[in-house]
């Protein structure tokens, strides 16, 4: 139980980051949750469907973050070809500016030393890794 409570707390505090940085940005019309949306969407054209399986939203919350990102200009939303009850949704260029100025800053911190630098990114890796591997783990468990 603690791991759960430690990456909720982890989650928490990204989005506190991402607060900070749309701030920074001078951003005020979109929330942290929103940009992950965004970021989840990334450079494909996809359904709600596969956004709501890529990004384990509810479907609910999911579509109204998505009706506010359609009204602020941030995704652009079409009826699907083949079904015209489904939507596709790609970013816009507005919310890809967003992306990359978001990612940049990421990408561009220092944080001290090269050496510390390189640390830090090997044992970022490393916690990814666990990550994925647990996420496997309690997906295997709930088969």
């Amino acid at each position: 139980m603690d791991i759960g409570r430690l990456i909720e707390r982890a989650h928490r505090r990204f989005l506190d980051v991402l607060r900070a940085e749309l701030t920074r940005l001078g951003v005020d019309d979109i929330s942290p949750s929103q940009v992950m949306l965004l970021f989840y969407i990334g450079n494909d054209e996809l359904s709600v469907r596969d956004l709501l399986e890529r990004g384990h939203y509810l479907g609910s919350n999911a579509s109204y973050n998505l009706k506010q990102l359609v009204d602020a200009e941030y995704v652009h939303r079409a009826a699907s070809q083949r079904d015209r009850r489904s939507a596709r949704l790609r970013l816009t260029a507005k919310a890809q500016r967003l992306c990359d100025a978001i990612r940049a800053t990421h990408d561009g911190r220092p944080t001290g030393s090269q050496s510390a630098q390189d640390d830090e990114s090997d044992e970022l890796a490393i916690a990814y890794g666990v990550l994925r591997r647990l996420e496997l783990h309690w997906t295997g468990a709930l088969r």
